[in-house]
């Protein structure tokens, strides 16, 4: 609700119900009176703030961060997640080493950055959720938040499966030896599916996952997976359950003890044999591959993913922030964070990765010494490797098959090197296993895992909970129990995960759920704030909150460059799925290998109806809205109190009213310097700190007790005064 006072905007309400206060001051000119006039939210700029008593946009009883700090290791948290351990440095492998940083910069600044602040700022500026702000700009736009709470549903249920992983794998970690280290034994041999594969790979396909055949064979319940489930889930609820008031605490061990861990494991794998020959192979660069546009796409795609756009919980951080707040070196500061620790984190893997893989090519150099003596070529195993070599380079290429020699090459280990889970849990478990104390290392490994994963959900969570408490029917329900629903409706889908064919249904999810509906969404953000709200606006709105106006970097990322890389993302995304048949790796037990096999059509028809959900709101609510179709949907067409002029039927009320209320039973409103609107209703202990009720102890005001005075005006009494009737005009646009 937006209230004017002779033409000054005042504050707006979030759902646009409440009725503003009545007596207003005499205007010295003798007219005294009141109009309402009901209207659509105004969809220009946001009202000034530069007056002393000016309130915040938005809901003024929303919550706040109670520090800058845990803003900051709030979005840090959320923003540096495990994409920037197990995804980063596999795309530098792959897209030409050092020569992927080109790319990945670029896209940085042209890409990430600007929409990074186009989320944090109209988050901060209007002081709501997803589904506010894209309401508040356009009642048409409204479906854009619900297909980001939708999208953003189907990506947590997902992504606590891999903090559930992480557990099981982070409580094996105590044992010694680690259980991944060695295959085990029947009657004294080898489990020869485990001989086939590795020590890891069998512990991580069969132990973990005891995963089946394929995704059509669903194996049942693995009940050691179902309880870290549950684990999972009830972790994250009581971090969660009281919104930032809860999480915020807990941010500052998700934020900062992964860069603790890395360090760690840095200052280790830097001393280990064959770290250098590791990060040589993945800084080399190969500029030759920055000719091909799949590199360009695969750093848009990992600068969009990395810093968690579109999922609705950027503008909800953005939400609890000051009006003051300065959001431009804020994202500044988090894109430096998170490009620094996506390079300082493939440089810790690739360094312990570079000590695995030297100690494989030993390995394999024995084995082949072994076929030399055995041929007598050799006198003995521990020979040089100078005179190893020399012996094998007189070999011809008959005897180097016949005899069945292994290929000892250092960049063979290293381009094994595998992508998210493969990466975590089959080859760095297997570089841990090498190193001395392994049992330690591996529950700080897991540990770090546990935090990034945790610290990413904790945000991804808060996008969509603070959609949710956008809908009036929500706010009247405690925060925990709406959270406690969520939660537990997401863990009884993700027991989906829990099956044999768990990880095949998690790839799935990953490829589809999360991926076009995303870009969708954050590419109609971009088109709704610059093209519909207007750049101007937003240029105007982030000088209000910062002091610097916007120059031609931004207008130009926002109003061509970003849609462009968007809409390149989201075409070559369409057109990959229609070109090329989506498969999934499926573990073979019997011949020890992953098998590429394509998804059967019933499930790519779940995969359809996915993208389908998250995309589908938008279209639906711009018709539904357009053709007014719903004619109840009082949450998006707010009216609004506008105070234009004064009657004299008014007068004698008001200066009554004006006798008998001082300054601290002054009912005038925010919008004239008044005391703050405050709950004062409220039974919830837990309710977190809000900006209406700092601001309210600010003014030393009392609570604000509007029910009593708007309540006869509102409904329509008839005996409001009994001196002179009074009069209301009521005007419906």
């Amino acid at each position: 609700m937006a209230t004017k006072v002779d033409g000054v905007p005042g504050p707006r309400s979030n759902n646009g119900h409440e009725m503003a206060p009545l007596n207003t001051r005499a205007r010295g000119d003798g007219t005294h009176g009141v109009t309402i006039m009901l209207s659509p939210p105004d969809r220009s700029s946001i009202g000034s703030r530069d007056g002393a008593g000016a309130l915040p946009d938005g809901d003024p009883d929303r919550a706040a961060w109670s520090g800058k700090m845990q803003f900051f290791l709030s979005i840090i948290g959320y923003s540096v997640g495990l994409g920037n351990i197990w995804r980063f440095p596999y795309l530098c492998q792959q897209n030409g080493g050092g020569a992927f940083l080109i790319p990945f910069m670029v896209m940085l600044i042209l890409e990430g950055i600007p929409l990074f602040l186009i989320e944090l700022g109209m988050g901060q500026r209007m002081r709501l959720g997803a589904l506010g702000v894209w309401n508040t700009i356009h009642p048409w736009l409204g479906g854009i938040g619900i297909s980001s709470c939708i999208v953003t549903l189907f990506v947590a249920i997902y992504y606590n499966v891999i903090i559930t992983w992480c557990f099981y794998y982070f409580f094996n970690s105590f044992r010694y030896p680690l259980p991944w280290g060695t295959c085990p034994q029947i009657n004294g041999t080898d489990i020869e599916e485990c001989e086939r594969s590795s020590e890891t790979a069998y512990f991580w396909y069969r132990t973990t996952l005891d995963a089946a055949p394929s995704i059509d064979e669903t194996g049942g319940f693995k009940w050691w997976i179902v309880l870290c489930l549950m684990l999972s889930w009830t972790v994250v609820f009581f971090i969660v359950m009281k919104g930032i008031q809860s999480s915020g605490k807990v941010v500052y061990f998700t934020s900062l003890f992964p860069y603790i861990v890395l360090t760690i494991f840095f200052i280790r794998g830097i001393t280990l044999k064959g770290a250098g020959a590791g990060l040589m192979h993945m800084y080399t660069p190969k500029v030759e591959k920055l000719l091909e546009p799949t590199v360009w796409l695969d750093a848009a795609t990992q600068v969009f993913y990395s810093f968690g756009l579109a999922f609705g919980s950027l503008i909800a951080f953005g939400s609890y922030n000051t009006p003051k707040n300065n959001c431009v070196r804020d994202v500044l500061l988090v894109s430096v964070c998170n490009a620094i620790t996506a390079i300082y984190a493939s440089v810790v893997i690739f360094a312990i990765l570079g000590y695995k893989a030297t100690l494989g090519v030993d390995r394999c150099i024995q084995v082949n010494k072994h076929v030399l003596v055995k041929h007598s070529l050799l006198e003995s195993v521990h020979v040089d490797n100078s005179e190893y070599e020399h012996v094998m380079a007189g070999l011809n290429s008959t005897m180097l098959k016949d005899w069945e020699f292994e290929k000892c090459s250092l960049e063979d280990q290293l381009s094994s090197a595998a992508e998210g889970t493969g990466l975590a849990f089959i080859v760095f478990t297997e570089a841990i296993v090498e190193l001395p104390g392994s049992p330690f290392w591996a529950v700080l490994f897991f540990t770090m895992l546990l935090s990034l994963g945790l610290g990413s959900q904790i945000g991804i969570l808060e996008g969509m909970l603070c959609t949710i408490f956008d809908i009036d029917i929500f706010k009247r329900i405690r925060k925990p129990y709406v959270t406690g629903v969520v939660c537990a409706f997401c863990f009884s889908v993700g027991l989906i995960f829990t099956t044999g064919a768990g990880e095949y249904w998690l790839k799935m999810f990953d490829s589809f759920a999360g991926t076009i509906g995303l870009v969708v969404v954050a590419l109609m953000e971009m088109i709704a704030v610059i093209y519909i709200y207007g750049h101007e606006k937003f240029t105007e709105d982030i000088y209000q909150m910062t002091g610097t106006r916007p120059g031609i970097y931004w207008q130009m990322t926002w109003r061509y460059i970003g849609p462009a890389i968007m809409g390149c993302i989201l075409l070559s995304s369409v057109l990959s799925m229609i070109l090329r048949n989506p498969t999934y790796g499926a573990w073979n037990g019997e011949l020890g290998v992953i098998e590429n096999k394509s998804y059967p059509n019933w499930v790519m028809g779940i995969a359809l109806a996915m993208i389908i959900a998250g995309v589908l709101p938008m279209p639906v609510v711009f018709l539904l809205r357009r053709f007014q179709i719903l004619k109840v949907d009082l949450d998006i067409h707010q009216g609004s109190i506008r105070r234009n002029e004064t009657t004299a039927s008014t007068k004698e009320m008001i200066d009554e009213d004006d006798q008998d209320d001082d300054d601290d039973d002054d009912f005038s409103g925010p919008a004239l310097g008044g005391p703050v609107n405050v709950r004062s209703d409220s039974d919830d202990e837990d309710e977190p700190p809000t900006m209406g009720k700092m601001l309210a102890k600010q003014a030393g005001k009392q609570q604000f007790k509007n029910q009593q005075h708007l309540t006869p005006t509102v409904l329509g009494a008839t005996n409001v005064s009994r001196k002179k009737p009074f009069r209301m005009e009521v005007v419906d646009f």
